[in-house]
């Protein structure tokens, strides 16, 4: 087997950097190539990409932005492997990724597969937040990943491997973004390749964004599901709608709480208390196990707004997503 890692790159050449030189250190034996897709930044990197020629067999590509998943396919179509591994740039590889990968792939072959994320020891506060916000059983992390089963896993494009016959038959990403990954996803599965979870080939996620940025990238993800539900209706589950009845229970219980109804505000207080304890179990600190109480409320909170949304204008409407949420497409 040999592998290509597909890298699309927006104005972020100290994240590229980071990113190369964890693949430098990769157990591996063999080689493998690096395709690095360089998005219409106007802040280019290819003088990054030139320290690592002689220590990668790494390719640079620059080409008029059109989004993330348009240019992981541009990647694809110029790579020379047999199985493609698609990270983001905000990514850090451990040392024996790769190495996780073909075993898996050895012990059992699977057309597309995906990994789990994970924080290292000197994020920042914020960071490991938002990393338990987007991991945590106790979250919609629970709902993307655990909930499902693995041989139905719908992978996320910031770790993400398909081989080369699924993207050929598949036609790769499609314009819209987020959502762009289980949009793929589904597609495979209705031309009949399976998916699957590899629980130790995780990456180091660093999403460096604020909360301001986070609650965007949220709430684009609740946006974009009820897209896909109206794209693909048997695939579509009622624990999407968790997120929005999070939220509105939250909010009818503080109403119920003015009027002396205090039952669903301990629910709320037990639910909150349960992601601070568990947040503190993972990362020993106080800090970062109330900042994930915010994290949590901005994730549910946000993905619910952008969910009801996205259900009012295309159900109710009958709007064309297209027209309705612009800005959820790349031309």
């Amino acid at each position: 087997m040999y592998y290509s890692f597909i890298i699309p790159l927006y104005n972020r050449p100290d994240e590229i950097a980071e990113l190369l030189t964890s693949l430098t250190k990769q157990t591996y034996k063999e080689d493998f190539e690096v395709v690095v897709v360089e998005d219409g930044s106007t802040i280019d990197s290819r003088e990054i990409i030139a320290q690592y020629e002689d220590q990668l067999t790494i390719s640079y590509y620059y080409k008029a932005n059109s989004g993330p998943g348009d240019s992981r396919n541009y990647g694809m179509e110029r790579a020379k492997g047999d199985y493609f591994i698609i990270l983001d740039s905000d990514c850090i590889i451990p040392e024996q990724y790769l190495s996780k990968v073909d075993a898996y792939l050895q012990a059992g072959y699977v057309d597309c597969f995906g990994g789990p994320d994970a924080a290292l020891a000197n994020f920042t506060s914020i960071q490991k937040a938002i990393n338990f916000a987007m991991t945590s059983f106790l979250t919609t992390g629970g709902i993307r990943g655990g909930g499902e089963r693995v041989g139905k896993f719908q992978p996320r494009s910031f770790n993400m491997g398909i081989s080369k016959k699924a993207f050929n038959e598949s036609e790769g990403f499609g314009k819209i973004h987020p959502g762009e990954d289980p949009d793929l996803t589904i597609r495979l599965w209705e031309l009949g390749f399976d998916t699957q979870l590899f629980p130790e080939a995780y990456v180091y996620h660093k999403r460096r964004i604020d909360w301001n940025k986070f609650y965007v990238q949220v709430n684009k993800f609740g946006k974009a599901r009820p897209i896909l539900n109206k794209r693909y209706p048997k695939y579509s589950k009622i624990t999407y709608w968790l997120p929005s009845m999070f939220v509105f229970g939250l909010f009818l219980s503080l109403v119920m709480t003015f009027f002396g109804f205090f039952m669903l505000s301990i629910l709320y207080f037990v639910y909150f208390t349960a992601v601070f304890v568990m947040s503190y179990v993972k990362e020993k600190s106080l800090r970062i196990s109330f900042l994930s109480i915010l994290a949590v409320f901005i994730q549910f909170f946000g993905y619910g707004a952008g969910f009801v949304k996205s259900v009012y204008n295309i159900f109710v409407l009958n709007r064309k997503p297209e027209e309705a949420m612009p800005e959820m497409f790349f031309k």
